[in-house]
């Protein structure tokens, strides 16, 4: 592998110290975050397991051990048989089901048995190995929920479908993502010690070097291994020994304040880091041979573990940041003769060595080395929330997620949940069949499989649908024109940007008596730009018309499935004259009719309580020239549960930078 030295040494320190958890890393397409993946998974030296157990039992370890090797082992007078095998690589595909993550029912052995018996899942299969999940942010959300809290917790209980199952599950968690397909949620990546960026530009030297290297791979595949295999021997061995080492490695108190006192100048949230630079420093010191924990080893902790979680980007002005110490040996070389004296000298270390003599970061959370803050530019999540939309439930198509017990009319059925259901009681049903109809003992009557009504189970279908963004525009006369061409500029630049996540923008005007839909739902930046050519200016501000209309083009929009979440923005210098009765009388009865402006604000306040009840987000832009805010935008913000934002200087990029970040919100909540 060319260059990823800071992935690389991660991942062979995670490899010495699985109770680290995990890695996250995020990187473009073609970055060889998967080649990351399966290179660690080669640095994993052998593990002993129980002979045909569902989870890789260690015999050394009875108190992990599973329901059914535990059984099992209470019926033996001796040890279990054991074998030695390579740890497993369990990748997770995107569409898997919840039944072959966690476990369910196994039909064939239960309809033998007459009794559910448990199948295992992708869970069980990786305990004690490597968990592999490509492409994290699209994996359904619940099952991602699931994912983690099972390996969190180190536990999986199975309680369904008749069956009460307990397991270890103990793996190396890796995840890959590309930032510009979506991103993770927050409280999934906490979850995992190193968070770490595939994205680091390579030099023009490092890329040649390594298409020359796949090229001589190609050309010569044993050549190349002869060349390459014996350094990945010789740290395969490493890890094996540093795995030994680690128990003894220990930190001094005030090292580890140290760690904690770095975590909280980079404002890092919780307790996780913490814990995780904790062990990351053991593992370092254990990688390293040494039994005590050094200066560079707790540097090495702050910049894998606690720098991608910090927000400090910014160098402090007109200061002269200090040298970087010298990075330790990369992983995989040996200690030098000195440094491996003062290993062994670690008891007498002076205490200088033992905690760095500064600080990464200032008591005011600013990074002071500007090497680690180019790092860290370059890994820093940088997209939004992108492609991948909303998962809305569809009753015909999308991915099939879970079984349901039916309720209402029968949708597609569930195969599997249905045979799992109606396993564990095949042998009561024919033996009660045989019964009825007065069958001989020992001759089969019936079908071979009896289905009741209560076995059915159907599928449960989720598709992915973006966001639809309505913006009603005041277009009176007490707004200049620049604004409409402001709220026109916002909309084609959400449809530019959201050609990924299915997004669909709307826009409705407000002048004169009425309100009407310029723009329908719509993708198509082609089609909206000749719709929205030109649109005139003038005359009252009938704002509560306007975001009726936009509840009813949200309500059809997800009445015919087509969104997964409805954004109305408003866009107003909050002076409405025209009230909702007014707006919707025929036009023979539509007089002179006089500003009544407590009617006005009931009107309003109902319909923006209408917008919260529905599930629908409210953003109000107030356009007012004034400093101080428009109490009826403010009013219409609260009652709606939605957010003001004044803006009186509207341009498209204000109004989009405003919209962005509300879209997605209820999708990753």
């Amino acid at each position: 592998m060319v260059g990823q030295d800071a992935i690389r040494r991660a991942l062979v320190l995670l490899a010495v110290d699985p109770g680290l958890g995990g890695i996250v890393i995020a990187g473009r397409r073609g970055t060889a975050k998967s080649v990351l993946a399966r290179g660690m998974h080669a640095l994993l030296p052998p593990i002993r397991v129980i002979r045909r157990s569902c989870c890789n039992a260690d015999p050394a370890d009875p108190g992990t051990w599973d329901d059914a090797t535990v059984a099992h082992g209470a019926t033996l007078s001796r040890k279990p048989i054991s074998i030695l095998m390579p740890p497993p690589f369990v990748q997770v595909p995107l569409g898997v089901s919840e039944d072959r993550l966690l476990g369910s029912v196994d039909v064939a052995a239960s309809i033998r048995r007459g009794l559910p018996v448990f199948q295992p899942g992708l869970l069980a299969e990786a305990h004690r190995g490597v968990l592999y999940i490509d492409e994290l942010n699209l994996l359904e959300p619940s099952l991602a929920n699931l994912l983690f809290t099972v390996v969190d917790a180190g536990i999986n209980r199975v309680e369904r479908e008749g069956i009460s199952f307990q397991h270890p599950c103990r793996p190396v968690l890796i995840a890959t993502y590309n930032p510009a397909e979506g991103e993770v949620r927050a409280h999934l990546i906490d979850r995992l010690a190193l968070v770490l960026s595939a994205d680091t530009p390579l030099s023009l030297d490092q890329r040649v070097e390594a298409v020359e290297r796949v090229l001589e791979q190609a050309a010569d595949p044993v050549g190349f291994w002869r060349c390459h295999g014996p350094g990945l021997a010789d740290l395969q061995r490493q890890v094996a020994t540093a795995r030994r080492w680690l128990g003894r490695v220990k930190l001094t108190g005030e090292q580890v304040r140290y760690l904690v006192e770095e975590a909280i100048r980079a404002g890092v949230e919780g307790h996780r880091a913490d814990l995780f630079a904790v062990r990351l420093a053991r593992a370092q010191a254990a990688l390293e041979g040494r039994r005590l924990v050094v200066a560079a080893d707790l540097r090495r902790a702050v910049e894998l573990v606690i720098l991608p979680r910090s927000a400090a980007l910014v160098p402090p002005p007109d200061r002269e940041p200090p040298p970087p110490p010298q990075p330790p040996n990369e992983p995989g070389g040996e200690p030098e003769p000195e440094q491996a004296s003062q290993a062994e000298a670690a008891p007498d270390q002076p205490q200088s060595d033992a905690v760095p003599e500064i600080f990464l970061f200032s008591p005011e959370g600013v990074l002071l080395d500007p090497h680690l803050l180019a790092q860290v530019a370059h890994g820093k999540r940088r997209h939004g929330k992108a492609g991948g939309g909303a998962l809305v439930p569809s009753p015909d198509r999308g991915r099939y997620v879970r079984p349901l017990i039916p309720r209402g009319p029968i949708r597609p059925i569930a195969i599997d949940a249905t045979l799992r259901a109606a396993a564990p009681y095949q042998r009561a049903r024919r033996r009660s069949l045989s019964q009825g109809k007065g069958g001989r003992k020992g001759q089969r009557q019936g079908p071979r499989l009896l289905l009741r009504e209560d076995d059915l189970r159907v599928k449960q279908l989720l598709r992915k649908a973006g966001a639809l963004v309505i913006f009603v525009v005041d277009a009176s006369g007490s707004m200049a024109q620049n604004r409409m061409q402001a709220a026109k500029g916002a909309a084609l630049q959400l449809l530019t940007q959201a050609y990924r996540s299915r997004d669909q923008v709307a826009l409705i005007t407000c002048r004169g008596r009425r309100a009407e839909v310029q723009l329908p739902p719509s993708r198509s930046v082609t089609a909206a730009s000749r719709r929205l050519e030109r649109l005139p200016c003038g005359g009252g501000s009938p704002l509560a018309h306007g975001l009726a209309l936009a509840v009813r083009v949200g309500v059809n929009a997800r009445r015919a499935k087509e969104v997964g979440e409805i954004l109305i923005v408003l866009i107003s210098d909050g002076r409405a004259n025209v009230t909702l009765s007014n707006s919707l009388a025929s036009s023979a009865d539509a007089g002179p009719a006089p500003v009544v402006l407590a009617e006005i604000r009931q009107e309003l306040r109902a319909i923006a309580a209408a917008i919260q009840g529905l599930g629908m987000e409210l953003l109000v832009i107030d356009t007012g020239r004034s400093h101080r805010p428009s109490g009826l935008a403010v009013e219409l913000a609260r009652h709606g549960g939605g957010r003001y934002q004044p803006l009186p200087d509207a341009t498209p990029q204000a109004i989009n930078a405003a919209t962005r970040p509300w879209l997605g919100r209820t999708a990753g909540a």
